[in-house]
């Protein structure tokens, strides 16, 4: 089994910034992708943010140009910046990693295979 958990979260004003952590612990596991969903009142789960094993990067069109993905493989965490924020970032976000990768490229559409799931954090941000 594998625990995801994320820290970072908070309030801020629009144009601030966060850094979102996610910290995995438990069985030693492969990942093929890890990364960053988001689910806000009355919304789907989307994708924001993943990050493969060999350091490749996907952002959601929503997000691209203001949020940064990165990992650390020696401490098993990866990290989301999240920068320029605006009042429609609120929302809880939530880590994901994929053991197979051929899950990995769901994560844009609305059907997400993830393997596990951390508990989430809230981002809001106000006007």
């Amino acid at each position: 089994q594998v625990q995801l958990v994320e820290s970072g979260g908070g309030s801020v004003q629009a144009g601030g910034s966060l850094r979102l952590s996610c910290a995995a612990s438990g069985d030693p596991y492969r990942r093929c992708c890890m990364g960053w969903f988001r689910q806000a009142p009355g919304k789907e789960r989307e994708g924001v943010a993943r990050i493969y094993s060999t350091n490749g990067t996907v952002y959601a069109d929503s997000v691209e140009g203001r949020f940064t993905i990165s990992q650390d493989n020696a401490k098993n965490t990866v990290y989301l910046e999240l920068n320029s924020l605006k009042p429609e970032d609120t929302a809880m976000y939530y880590c994901a990693v994929a053991t197979r990768c051929v899950d990995c490229p769901t994560w844009s559409g609305g059907a997400p295979r993830v393997s596990y799931w951390g508990p989430g954090t809230q981002v809001t941000v106000s006007s």
